[in-house]
């Protein structure tokens, strides 16, 4: 039977190129038959979990957009149980791929993966609402430049003019995986440097691939370029190999995700460790020490890539809780409960009105608690807690700092 929205099937004959608005049914329910041509395209892009679904809506209970706005991925997964997912539609590109509605699923439906699959539909027939559109713009540089930001492959390096970085070669101690964001955006180079500074001065021989390093392919794969992470990822896979790459450094969680956790269906597994992790493992073993104060109120954000997809949520903290001088508070909905920043699953290249993001939300829970400082450790959470500082007017009371900036100042 149709739900009590009036919607009525969309034309079959159409298919998937249907484009058009769904008849409205006033004051009536009518049965409809299963739209089985779009039922098998989700089955074939791998979104059958539907079927697990018994619409019991926790999902939307804990989905941060309904902070901010009416959203259902409960009714999404309603609508493709019937084939009824309107492709066109802006809501199958909310998803930010946070993870707080499937640890919340008595069923265990995998909710991500079926959001993926309706995005790599809307992909193959290149249907994006104007707000997506971007997102095909980032897609079309990492195919030409092996980035989202447009930046030229040649430049890739340029974050470390003058800082002595090495290219990586064979036998070295670790590849520093730099990632794009810090090698491109102006503000997030400066984590790369504190990255590369700290591994220096712990005596670590690392080096970098410079323009050989392609994205990690992670969030184009969440906006459905299966095909485009295919390709990178076995571009640096083929690089990690031929340089005889075995322990990889990464900045960002979401490369940490993806070279840990779907590099694997590759048939290969590369010993992967975030730069929090191992800035824990450097100062147990004596190979980093404080000779500095930092003397401020400081709360920790957890990333949904670090945090809730890795359960890395301990070492960060002990890192912080070392700082000498250093007073950590913890805000409302951290750990697992972490409140997402707003930029997973490809929305970092999509256009979020204000009123409606996340990140607001978390520096208001930062100032709450006092603190002054505002530390995290991924590239997109870095982006969109600057841009709400300035937004929310918080340039007096707060600071964003990734935690190898915090490190830095202090060794």
């Amino acid at each position: 039977m149709a739900e009590d929205n009036g919607y009525c099937c969309p034309n079959v004959e159409e298919g998937l190129k249907h484009k058009g608005p769904r008849e409205r049914i006033d004051n009536a329910v009518e049965t409809v038959t299963p739209f089985i041509e779009v039922i098998d395209e989700i089955k074939k892009a791998g979104g059958e979990v539907y079927k697990l679904c018994y619409q019991c809506g926790k999902c939307d209970v804990v989905c941060p957009w309904n902070r901010v706005r009416n959203f259902s991925i409960r009714r999404i997964i309603r609508e493709a149980a019937f084939g009824l997912t309107e492709i066109e539609s802006e809501e199958i590109w909310r998803c930010t791929t946070c993870g707080i509605c499937p640890q919340q699923c008595p069923r265990g439906v995998k909710l991500i993966e079926l959001g993926v699959s309706l995005r790599r539909l809307a992909s193959e027939y290149e249907v994006f609402p104007a707000s997506v559109r971007s997102a095909r713009t980032a897609r079309a540089s990492l195919v030409s430049e092996g980035n989202p930001l447009q930046g030229e492959r040649k430049n890739r390096a340029d974050w470390a003019n003058g800082l002595s970085v090495k290219t990586f070669a064979e036998g070295m101690e670790v590849l520093y995986f730099v990632g794009c964001y810090f090698s491109y955006d102006p503000r997030l180079k400066k984590v790369a440097a504190a990255t590369a500074n700290i591994l220096k001065r712990a005596g670590i021989d690392f080096g970098i691939l410079g323009t050989k390093e392609n994205c990690c392919g992670e969030s184009v794969r969440k906006t459905g370029g299966e095909q485009v992470f295919t390709s990178l990822a076995r571009e640096n896979i083929k690089t990690f190999i031929d340089n005889g790459v075995k322990k990889i450094v990464v900045s960002s969680p979401h490369c940490y995700h993806s070279f840990k956790n779907e590099y694997p269906e590759f048939m290969v597994n590369f010993e992967v460790v975030h730069i929090s992790q191992y800035l824990s493992e450097l100062i147990n073993e004596g190979r980093l020490e404080f000779t500095k104060e930092f003397a401020k109120k400081v709360t920790y954000h957890d990333p949904c890539y670090l945090g809730r997809h890795n359960a890395v949520y301990d070492e960060p903290r002990e890192v912080l809780e070392k700082v000498p001088g250093l007073e950590l508070r913890e805000m409302p909905d951290s750990r697992k409960d972490s409140l997402c920043c707003g930029g997973g699953g490809g929305r970092i290249w999509m256009e979020t009105p204000k009123g409606e993001r996340f990140s607001d939300l978390r520096l208001e829970q930062a100032n709450k608690v006092g603190a002054e400082v505002l530390v995290t450790s991924c590239p997109y959470c870095i982006a969109n807690f600057d841009d709400s500082r300035l937004n929310l007017g918080y340039e007096e009371v707060l600071e964003i700092k990734d935690i190898t900036e915090v490190i830095q100042e202090v060794i």
